[in-house]
């Protein structure tokens, strides 16, 4: 989709997203993976080294993906020195929820917006012999606690009230997602709109 950009030389269509990279408005939209990761972090770079004093505003709609690609992301964000404030505009679940509660200058959602957060889930057959099922359930336990310290971080609950929140698939609304620390203000376009 394109739109239309006045200047001196007339109008131009422009790319929406590239209009939108100019404003600092960046998305994690779809599955989490590889390439999202990557591109997300192509962005956060180019924008900082136009301006790391001015904000950046990250929307996220998201049903989650890999925790690698996730936690490539979370990493970028966490060691910003450019202020990146985060946006729940649809959902943000399973690692999703984990970066959108790690922003460290301010974290938004829509009224309608949702967050989940679960235990780290297997997605192919584990196949193999009894101490490679093991290493790779041990894996995932690592991986699990990880994820949980990281929420309780975030959220300022304790350890013990996020493996119980992450025990099963656990929704929140945009009120809950508040409630639980995983985000600080239900906000509408305005706040989206607004210049950074």
């Amino acid at each position: 989709m394109n739109v239309q950009v006045k200047s001196s030389n007339g109008i131009t269509l422009v790319p929406i997203d590239s209009r939108l990279m100019a404003e600092r408005k960046v998305f994690i939209e779809g599955e989490i993976d590889q390439e999202t990761a990557c591109d997300f972090i192509k962005k956060i770079m180019l924008l900082t080294r136009e301006d790391k004093n001015k904000a950046i505003d990250v929307f996220i709609n998201t049903p989650g993906g890999e925790i690698n690609s996730g936690m490539l992301i979370y990493d970028v964000i966490q060691s910003s020195n450019t202020p990146i404030r985060m946006f729940c505009i649809g959902r943000a679940y399973s690692i999703g929820a984990l970066i959108l509660a790690c922003g460290n200058h301010g974290r938004y959602i829509l009224p309608h917006g949702e967050v989940m957060i679960h235990e780290p889930l297997v997605r192919h057959p584990v196949i193999g012999i009894s101490s490679s099922i093991k290493s790779i359930s041990d894996s995932l336990l690592e991986i699990k606690n990880r994820m949980n310290q990281l929420l309780a971080k975030h959220t300022r609950k304790t350890a013990e009230e996020v493996e119980k929140s992450t025990s099963y698939d656990h929704y929140f609304s945009s009120v809950e997602s508040i409630e639980f620390g995983l985000c600080d203000e239900i906000v509408g376009i305005d706040k989206i709109m607004e210049d950074t």
